[in-house]
């Protein structure tokens, strides 16, 4: 729970800062400002989420316990240590912060432990339990697109603070920014996004698990964009040559990827077997919407040759409506059911107890959600036509509305819509608002 608070703090403290004006598109996308912006979406918001939702749910995907069970609280000390860092190096770059520490290589060698130990642990988690389904191989080719990420960034970061002169360096510095952002967007967070959203789709839609041929393309499509881009515009930048031959033909298998990942979760909508979908699953089909949408935005910009005028919106497109949606949606499941499991498990069978959903008032919660989507589909038409002060109104009810999401997710951890008279059975433990089950303590009744 620790690392989903910390993450929603990140995302509502972005949401602030560009509901005020910071950033692009009132400072371009190189300043320091973009980069403090960007980074605490991308780290501190959606790094953070998918690592504390990966310590919960790779134990599920290959049904072997955590192998580091005490080392996700140090991780995520060591990652918010190193991301607060990073911040206020983009800050001293900006002139608002002025110090005489080498803020970039203690930010390098602290997000690099945390996320040194994330990759240790999970990897020898999914290690200790092959073969592996197919999800979890999605999770694989997601950890290898952070290695790549936590590299490049890194890189970026010494060089940008002038604490790596070397010549390669440089080039990766000067040229290399679209591989980081797709090892990023495109390998970490989106490749382990759809792998986890193939396992939990199908267990809250009760919709049939399978192998099917197309999940696998999806897989092997999508590592294959990862590696030539990354792979492939990594050599070419250290022989001085351009990378958009190499991005071109990363983009084919990238798409195609896309549109059969959109194919297999229409798929699994419809021969699902819970007959009403759930709030958390309907707003998980716009996230993917806003994929798709930015899947054709990527194709038109290019075939009109706007994609540099376009990038930004597109950018926005795919942190705030893809991964951030996705995101929101299934932590309003994911915490109401961790905190069912922490709570009612165990009196199961010996007491009443209420459902899952019983923990949610989805009536409430909807008109968040459609704020929330419909926010960032109008930021993002913003973007397009250059329109700040509208971008500022969107960015401000985007704030709204997650504010507005948290706070049903905290009434969910905190059992408030669960009926008065089996909110707590005796034998059942209250759970604490940010540590599961360490805080818990068992009820006498009432």
């Amino acid at each position: 729970m620790t690392y989903f608070a910390a993450a929603l703090v990140a995302l509502l403290t972005a949401e602030v800062l560009m509901s005020v004006g910071w950033g692009y598109p009132n400072a371009v996308l190189a300043a320091p400002s973009t980069l403090v912006l960007v980074h605490l979406v991308t780290l501190g918001w959606l790094s953070l989420l998918l690592c504390g939702a990966l310590f919960q749910f790779v134990p599920v995907l290959v049904a072997k316990p955590l192998r580091h069970p005490q080392l996700p609280l140090i991780t995520l000390l060591l990652l918010v240590a190193g991301i607060s860092t990073l911040l206020l190096g983009f800050l001293g770059l900006r002139g608002t912060l002025s110090t005489r520490w080498a803020l970039f290589p203690i930010a390098s060698t602290l997000l690099a432990a945390g996320f040194g130990l994330v990759l240790w642990n999970l990897g020898r988690t999914l290690a200790s339990a092959r073969p592996l389904t197919l999800p979890a191989r999605f999770v694989v080719v997601g950890l290898l697109g952070l290695v790549a990420t936590v590299a490049l960034g890194i890189t970026f970061a010494l060089v940008l603070g002038a604490d790596v002169t070397a010549p390669f360096a440089v080039r990766l510095f000067a040229y290399g920014l679209p591989l980081h952002i797709i090892a990023g967007l495109g390998g970490w967070l989106s490749l382990t996004a759809m792998g986890v959203s193939y396992r939990l789709l199908a267990m809250f839609m009760l919709a049939p698990e399978s192998d099917r041929r197309s999940t696998r393309a999806v897989l092997l499509f999508g590592a294959g964009a990862l590696g030539v881009s990354v792979l492939g515009g990594t050599v070419v930048i250290g022989f001085d040559h351009g990378i958009a031959a190499v991005l071109a033909v990363a983009a084919l298998p990238g798409l195609l990827a896309i549109a059969l990942y959109v194919h297999d979760l229409v798929h699994l909508y419809r021969v699902r077997k819970r007959r009403v979908i759930e709030l958390n699953s309907r707003m998980a089909a716009a996230a993917v919407a806003s994929l798709a949408i930015a899947a054709v935005l990527l194709i038109v910009s290019v075939g009109t040759e706007s994609l540099t005028q376009n990038v930004a919106a597109l950018v926005f497109l795919i942190l705030f409506g893809w991964l951030s949606g996705l995101g929101l949606a299934k932590l309003y499941k994911i915490i109401p059911f961790l905190t069912w499991l922490e709570c009612y498990g165990p009196v199961l069978g010996r007491a009443p107890t209420p459902r899952v959903q019983d923990l949610v008032a989805e009536q409430r919660a909807r008109k968040w959600f459609a704020l929330y989507f419909a926010a960032v589909w109008i930021g993002t038409g913003a973007l397009l036509d250059h329109a700040a002060g509208l971008f500022r109104v969107a960015a401000a009810l985007q704030l709204i509305a997650t504010a507005g999401i948290t706070a049903q997710l905290i009434r969910a951890r905190r059992l408030i819509d669960v009926p008065a008279p089996v909110r707590f059975p005796a034998g059942s433990r209250r759970p604490a608002l940010l540590f599961a089950a360490l805080d818990a303590r068992p009820t006498t009744g009432g």
